[in-house]
């Protein structure tokens, strides 16, 4: 499974994609917008250093505005896959921006019908709110599980990139379901690594190198050989 950032902080993904996890990232309007900079700068910059796709979204509504907007988008990059939402201009907008040999990505996907119809318009990615359909009180994983399914049955190209991920057990669920990209913010991908009995196991580790070490000194202190097996 590839992993990706969903933020549009360059120092955190810098700082995160130098340890090797980071496949790709996603960015929004509202992501951006927190950080205060204009759209293309921030993307520009984070394409000089991330080699894998960065998801840049549309702001426009209509279709032949989206294709333009897409296309400006894809200018910045090569690396740049142009994110639209799932609407019936956004399809369209797809469907003409993968003729043209850009890369798109799907969002605000809700149904596994709506995903087989961003497949069928060509798209890169298509990316099902996990996290946000377990809030109106549907199950995310399900969701996953159908796309997933409807995917392999028809052998299609697209990925499944799971967003509105909102913990490392929906991290787990994404990938036992056989997503191929989960995005994910800075703090959600930390928990990855991070687990209490991997941290115990180094506390007793050097505790015990220590008291092995303070053996040592005792005895050689007292003139006792250590006896090895």
């Amino acid at each position: 499974m590839q992993i990706f950032l969903d933020s549009a902080d360059v120092a955190a993904i810098r700082a995160l994609y130098d340890t090797g996890m980071v496949d790709g990232v996603t960015t929004n309007p509202s992501l951006i917008a927190k950080s205060g900079r204009d759209f293309a700068d921030v993307i520009k910059e984070i394409a000089s250093f991330v080699t894998g796709d960065i998801s840049a979204e549309v702001l426009s509504k209509n279709y032949e505005d989206m294709v333009k907007e897409g296309q400006k988008l894809a200018e910045i990059a090569n690396s740049v896959v142009v994110k639209v939402p799932l609407t019936v201009e956004g399809l369209r907008a797809c469907k003409t921006l993968s003729l043209k040999g850009i890369g798109v990505n799907v969002t605000l996907c809700f149904s596994a019908v709506q995903a087989l119809l961003a497949a069928k318009a060509g798209a890169k990615y298509v990316s099902p709110f996990m996290g946000r359909h377990d809030d109106w009180g549907r199950s995310g994983v399900e969701l996953i599980h159908e796309i997933c399914a409807v995917f392999d049955n028809y052998a299609y190209s697209t990925k499944v990139l799971v967003a509105s991920v909102r913990s490392a057990q929906h991290v787990l669920e994404a990938a036992k379901c056989g997503a191929e990209v989960v995005t994910c913010p800075p703090r959600i991908l930390q928990q990855l690594y991070k687990h209490p009995y991997t941290d115990l196991g180094l506390a007793a580790f050097e505790r015990d190198w220590k008291n092995r070490d303070l053996k040592k000194t005792s005895n050689e202190n007292s003139g006792t050989p250590e006896l090895s097996l």
